[in-house]
């Protein structure tokens, strides 16, 4: 069974982890064709993930461009400590 998307080799792998976790004794007999389809189905998954990783880094990466030349920001000076100083320290509030 050749999958073509990430919905269909999902569901193949849903299908046969499903499978496997009803079985109350091994089927040998199926094993090597459910572990084949899984594995061929993990490599599309994992393909459509890998391209539309990539494909976010570059949309992400267009559109997020850095200024090249940033002015420097203004540095705020420290907030004037001088009411505090005036005020005692114990107000009950």
């Amino acid at each position: 069974m050749a999958t073509k998307t990430f919905k269909e080799a999902y569901g193949v792998l849903q299908q046969h982890a499903q499978t496997l976790r009803d079985q109350q004794e091994p089927n040998i007999d199926d094993l090597l064709t459910i572990v084949t389809e899984s594995v061929g189905a993990y490599k599309v998954c994992q393909e459509r993930i890998d391209a539309v990783e990539k494909a976010l880094e570059k949309a992400l990466s267009d559109t997020v461009a850095e200024p090249k030349a940033a002015a420097p920001a203004a540095k705020k000076p420290p907030p004037s400590r001088a009411f505090e100083e005036d005020e005692p320290d114990d107000i009950p509030f």
